[in-house]
């Protein structure tokens, strides 16, 4: 049996200590879940409603409630500042972290535009403190492993990357979706777009199609075609359609990574029996191992909450050895230059290098 590595890695000394601003279903399902799976220590929560922060406190044993959001901030028991607050909301509350030398995990989408998204990235060099992105995506088992088996040059020379979704997603469900004239890339498949990134490395351009479903209930896109272009011989793609109406056994989450030599492909389980989740899948041949043969590792874990860890443990571990977090807000520039190259597409129909956007 051929062994994977890909479980998110946890700093050697767990003494950091996080504040977590918002307390909505995202930090309830997943960040507090998975801190609490990788022994993280939470010691402080804020939120605008009290009474939601008071509930997650309870549920979740954190011992301070903050009032203001720079109560939280200030409060002399936090290291980290792991933000999930919505993206135009996001440079003030960064300003605020960096200004108090506190650390910093970021929700995503990093900012609403480019020039806020570099606003950021200035702060954390500004104010000399670590600032991530909570691309989580990168730390799900399925897209881990990839990455382990790919880094062994199992694949040869990388050739085709895709990622193809058909499931049911209900953004009306999210108030602030709503109204949100950039949403299914946005909010949803710029995992992708880190991922695959993350796999294959930066493109040069980005030919992508979005369009809405009759009748639905939000302003934005909510099924897209994203191509993507690689330098020399490799090819990505995106499919992502948030409109099946039919039951989830037709519902589908798969992957595919191939090259000159080898093929991954799989499952990505958390879409899978939404929102329960089940666990991803992997099987991969490569001639350089044995030929004609699939291996199929067992893949403990799922993107949420499971890869959660991945983010904050990152960070932690870039602190405590002093060096830049792999997914820090100066790399995440370059997956928000593939979103805006993206929506430039949609708007010109063509395709978008991404020295076009700035």
């Amino acid at each position: 049996m051929f062994e994977v590595d890909y479980k998110p890695a946890v700093p050697k000394n767990k003494n950091l200590r996080i504040g977590i601003i918002g307390a909505g279903e995202i930090v309830r399902d997943a960040h507090l879940p998975a801190y609490q799976l990788a022994g993280f220590e939470v010691v402080g929560i804020y939120n605008r409603t009290v009474q939601r922060a008071e509930s997650v406190a309870q549920q979740f044993n954190i011992p301070n409630v903050c009032k203001t959001m720079e109560e939280l901030i200030n409060h002399p028991e936090v290291d980290i500042v792991d933000i999930a607050v919505t993206a135009d909301l996001q440079p003030k509350v960064v300003e605020l972290a960096a200004k108090a030398g506190k650390h910093i995990l970021c929700q995503k989408p990093l900012a609403d535009t480019m020039e806020n998204a570099k606003k950021i990235v200035a702060l954390g060099e500004k104010y000399n403190v670590k600032i991530a992105i909570n691309q989580q995506m990168r730390w799900a088992p399925s897209i881990r492993a990839s990455h382990d088996i790919i880094s062994k040059g199992l694949l040869g020379e990388l050739t085709n990357a895709s990622i193809q979704v058909n499931v049911l997603t209900q953004f009306e469900n999210w108030p602030f979706l709503k109204k949100i004239k950039n949403l299914e890339i946005m909010y949803h498949s710029i995992h992708y777009l880190d991922s695959i990134r993350f796999l294959f490395g930066t493109p040069e351009y980005i030919y992508a199609d979005g369009a809405k479903y009759p009748d639905q209930q939000v302003e934005g896109e909510t099924r897209t075609l994203i191509h993507m272009k690689f330098p020399g011989y490799a090819r990505g793609l995106v499919y992502d359609n948030h409109n099946n109406w039919s039951t989830q056994d037709d519902w589908y989450a798969t992957y595919r990574f191939e090259g000159t030599e080898g093929i991954i492909k799989g499952q990505n389980g958390a879409l899978y029996n939404y929102p329960f989740g089940q666990e991803d899948t992997i099987e991969f041949t490569s001639n350089k191992l044995i030929k004609d043969t699939w291996f199929k590792p067992n893949l403990e874990g799922k993107w949420f909450p499971h890869a959660f860890i991945g983010t904050m443990g990152e960070l932690m571990r870039a602190i405590e050895e002093n060096r830049e977090p792999e997914n820090s807000v100066n790399d995440n520039l370059l997956t928000l230059k593939m979103v805006y190259a993206a929506y430039q597409s949609m708007k010109e129909n063509r395709p978008v290098w991404l020295e076009e956007i700035n």
